[in-house]
C-alpha cells in the first residue's frame, strides 16, 4: 500500500521520531472506529488494531484518541492485532460534544468525529427540509476544522427554482463555493472533478437521508454504499450509514462517510462564527461601544443595518443562537472536566487508604 494515495504527507513523516524508528513503529491510517477497537490501513494492507495500554489507559499519558482519518504509528503483528503507540498530530478535524465526556481530542468534553481530511463537503437538500440557518451552524464548524468548506445542495432534479436556492446560500456563505448536483441525473458532479485528486479526502456533513451515500456511488462510478429512501411526509431521511469509515475510491479519493448529524452541537468555534458571521463582524466595528451585544444598546451599526433592510433580523438571530450555544457548550464542558478532575481525584485517595490499609 503506498501511504502517499491515502494522504500521508510531508507533514506526517516529519513527526516521527528516532525513537519511533527504533521502536520500529509503522505510519497507518484509521478507517473505521468501532468503540475500543479500530481498522486501519497501512504498507501491510487492511488491518485490526487495539490501543497500547499502558500509553492510553493506565498512565492516562494520552488524551487524544484516535478517530477516522487519523495517521497513527503501529507496532505490526502477523499474529493478531497491531498495536497503536500514538497519533501523529492532525492538519484538521471536526469534534462534536461529547454525552459520555469519553473519546477525548484534547480538548476535554469534545468526541472526535473525523481527521486529515482536506475539504469539507456542507450537504443540505434541495427539497423542504432546505434550511439555511443549520447551513450557518455547519459553516462556523467547518471553518473552525481546519480545511475547506464546499456546499453541495443535493436532489437538484427535484427542485424548480435550484438558481434562487443557490443565491440565498451565496449570501451566508461569503465567496464558499456552491453546487448544485444530482445523483440521478449527474447535474453539477462535473463541477467536482477538481477536487477529485489522488490522496485527497473529504469528510461529508449532512442530515440524514440528505443524499450523502448516493453522492459517494456517483463519484465511484458504481455502489459502494446502500441508499435509503427519504420519508414522504417531512423529506427527512433515515439513518443509513451507522458508523464513521474512510472509504477509497478507484482514482485515490478518500471520503470520511458520517451518520446523520443533526445532532451536531458547537464547541470551541469562536473562530468559525466569526467566518460565517463576516457581514456583521464587520458591522460591529462601526458600533458605538466595542463590546455592544447588537441587541438595544444606542449607536449599534448592527442594529441600524436591520432598520435599513441590509441585514435581516433573522440572521441576526441566528448568530446569537449560535454564540449562546457556544457559552453553554463551553460551561457544560468546564463542568464535566472539574466532576471528572474531583471523580478521579477522589478515587486514587481511597486506591491510596486501601493500599495503606493491607499494607
Amino acid at each position: 500500500m503506498n501511504l502517499q494515495q491515502l494522504g500521508f504527507s510531508d507533514y506526517f513523516k516529519s513527526q516521527i521520531t528516532a525513537n519511533d524508528i527504533e521502536l520500529s513503529l509503522i505510519p497507518a491510517r484509521v478507517s473505521a472506529v468501532h468503540k475500543e477497537s479500530y481498522e486501519l490501513i497501512s504498507e501491510y494492507g487492511e488491518s485490526n488494531a487495539k490501543l497500547k495500554s499502558s500509553l492510553f489507559y493506565k498512565n492516562s499519558k494520552y488524551l487524544i484518541y484516535p478517530a477516522v482519518g487519523d495517521f497513527v504509528l503501529i507496532k505490526h503483528n502477523e499474529l493478531g492485532d497491531d498495536i497503536i503507540y500514538r497519533i501523529l498530530n492532525r492538519k484538521s478535524y471536526f469534534t462534536r460534544n461529547n454525552p459520555g465526556f469519553g473519546n477525548y481530542t484534547g480538548n476535554e468534553g469534545l468526541q472526535s468525529i473525523a481527521s486529515n481530511f482536506d475539504y469539507v463537503f456542507l450537504m443540505e437538500s434541495l427539497n423542504q427540509d432546505f434550511n439555511v440557518r443549520r447551513m450557518e451552524r455547519y459553516l462556523s464548524t467547518a471553518y473552525d476544522s481546519g480545511a475547506t468548506p464546499i456546499i453541495i445542495l443535493t436532489k437538484a432534479d427535484l427542485c424548480d427554482d435550484v438558481s434562487e436556492k443557490i443565491a440565498i446560500m451565496e449570501q451566508v456563505s461569503f465567496g464558499v463555493k456552491v453546487v448544485a448536483i444530482s445523483a440521478i441525473t449527474g447535474e453539477g458532479l462535473d463541477q467536482l472533478v477538481e477536487y477529485l485528486t489522488e490522496g485527497t479526502t473529504f469528510v461529508f456533513l449532512g442530515s440524514s437521508g440528505i443524499g450523502k451515500s448516493s453522492l459517494v456511488n456517483a463519484l465511484a462510478g458504481k455502489e459502494m454504499m446502500k441508499v435509503s429512501n427519504i420519508r414522504e411526509d417531512d423529506d427527512k431521511g433515515r439513518h443509513t450509514t451507522t458508523h464513521r469509515e474512510l472509504i477509497s475510491l478507484e482514482n485515490g479519493v478518500m471520503i470520511i462517510d458520517t451518520p446523520g448529524m443533526r445532532e451536531l452541537g458547537l464547541s470551541n468555534v469562536e473562530s468559525g462564527l466569526s467566518s460565517t458571521f463576516q457581514d456583521i463582524d464587520s458591522l460591529s466595528e462601526y458600533c458605538k461601544f466595542q463590546d455592544c451585544k447588537h441587541e438595544k444598546e444606542p449607536g449599534c451599526a448592527v442594529n441600524k443595518a436591520i432598520e435599513d433592510g441590509t441585514l435581516s433580523l433573522d440572521r441576526l438571530r441566528s448568530y446569537h443562537k449560535l454564540q449562546r450555544e457556544v457559552r453553554h457548550s463551553s460551561a457544560k464542558a468546564a463542568y464535566q472536566l472539574a466532576r471528572t478532575t474531583d471523580s478521579k481525584s477522589t478515587s486514587k485517595q481511597q486506591n491510596y487508604s486501601r493500599k495503606k490499609i493491607d499494607y
